[in-house]
């Protein structure tokens, strides 16, 4: 598949700059949630580029530099714990989409999103000018190297926690509801990074206890 076929549609009606938009961490029980945009100049591509998921560490450390040294601008928003307590995490990954849509240092002219949901509604300026992709990291090169920037940032942070909070292996399933993490949570209790309403919920209903 083409990885531009998207990206082709939106340049050819007149949208220089396109902002592709993915985000990581929507599934763990802690940390943040991620969410990365990038803009590249009409054209461009960087071969090999796909879903962050398909890559191996390695692959994705190498492509983050390189994105980050080719875009015409990017931006990676950060959503703590503390926010998708308050709001979910389904409202917190769109907060941050929103975010990198007005905080990065151009005016896109349109925004591709992977997923199923929008994040502007029709009555914004940019309601009209945005577009869901489902499986785009997989379909839609911006989108993609958005998927590798914020899943590399998102790694990094996990890996940073993981000697502030000894004994859950953070570094290892960065915060994925693994069996060492679950293990963890049963003998060490929630860390002050794990998303509580969301891990009270998952702990009750995957496996019938809570604290």
């Amino acid at each position: 598949m083409d990885m531009l076929n998207y990206e082709n549609e939106c340049w050819e009606m007149g949208c220089r700059h396109v902002i592709g938009i993915d985000e990581a961490g929507r599934g763990p029980l802690a940390g943040p949630v991620v969410v990365a945009g990038v803009v590249f100049e009409p054209g461009f591509l960087i071969e090999g580029v796909t879903d962050s998921k398909q890559l191996t560490e390695k692959e994705r450390e190498e492509f983050y530099g390189t994105i980050c040294r080719n875009a015409r601008a990017y931006h990676v928003e950060i959503v703590n714990h503390e926010t998708i307590d308050k709001i979910n995490i389904l409202q917190a990954s769109l907060y941050g989409m929103r975010q990198c849509v007005e905080r990065i240092s151009l005016n896109p002219d349109f925004i591709l999103v992977d997923g199923n949901k929008l994040p502007f509604p029709e009555n914004h300026p940019f309601g009209s000018k945005q577009r869901a992709i489902v499986k785009g990291d997989a379909k839609s090169f911006t989108i993609a190297a958005a998927s590798i920037l914020a899943k590399v940032t998102r790694d990094r942070l996990m890996t940073e926690y993981d000697p502030i909070f000894p004994g859950y292996g953070f570094a290892r399933h960065k915060g994925y509801p693994t069996p060492e993490h679950i293990y963890a949570i049963k003998k060490h209790g929630l860390s002050t990074i794990h998303r509580k309403t969301f891990c009270m919920q998952f702990l009750q209903e995957q496996l019938g206890f809570g604290f």
